[in-house]
């Protein structure tokens, strides 16, 4: 009703709601460049931070964003002191914050009556036990990778097997081959660690409301 979820039409006619963010791998690939990391080094720094990133907030905003909506939207390090200037909380800051943006986004959806029991993560970040950990306790939702990462690739190549099948007039359907080949990564899973619940809900509510302050300043 407020224009904050995307609605896209599936290819079975149905609808998928969407909360939609714009800086999730383009901002962990300007960390990389900023500190010279690869993806292990970038986990190895997070998992020496602890959760809550020692008080620093990341907004992620690099490149404006849809959820919140901030079009002209930047991004802020907030919290910076001695101790807490160093590249371990920095990179967590940035992770906390990202995920805090798609948390944002899954809270507006229970809003509207969809509710969640399980995260199932596509792309490059479900392949990090580190950040799949960081999701599971922001989340407080058990959170599993995919046994095939690159979920769009994969949902094109399902599409036109079904399309193959379809003009051969036989078996199999879209879901047949949708639940044999979209399957989860069993030794993937991360369960949310109830000590950090009330952490991160409060390192949430911080996210929200320096979000909304400086953009009612204008500042966002």
């Amino acid at each position: 009703p407020r224009g904050e979820i995307s609605a896209f039409c599936d290819a079975t006619d149905h609808w998928l709601p969407l909360a939609c963010t714009m800086n999730v791998a383009s901002a962990v690939e300007q960390m990389q460049a900023l500190f010279g990391f690869d993806l292990k080094t970038l986990e190895q720094e997070v998992a020496l931070s602890s959760p809550g990133a020692a008080g620093l907030i990341f907004l992620p905003y690099l490149q404006g964003e849809r959820f919140p909506n901030l079009p002209r939207g930047r991004g802020v390090l907030h919290g910076l002191n001695l101790q807490n200037m160093n590249r371990g909380d920095i990179a967590r800051a940035l992770i906390e914050g990202i995920v805090i943006g798609l948390a944002a986004g899954g809270k507006r959806l229970r809003e509207l009556g969809l509710e969640a029991s399980e995260i199932r993560l596509t792309g490059g970040g479900g392949e990090s036990p580190v950040i799949r950990q960081i999701i599971a306790d922001i989340f407080q939702l058990p959170v599993i990778g995919m046994r095939i990462a690159e979920g769009a690739a994969l949902g094109a190549a399902i599409h036109a097997g079904a399309t193959f099948w379809r003009t051969k007039g036989s078996p199999p359907t879209l879901k047949e081959l949708s639940e044999n080949n979209a399957r989860v990564e069993t030794k993937t899973r991360a369960e949310p660690r109830p000590e950090f619940a009330t952490l991160y809900t409060e390192q949430r509510g911080r996210h929200a409301d320096l979000t909304r302050k400086l953009a009612t300043g204008g500042y966002l």
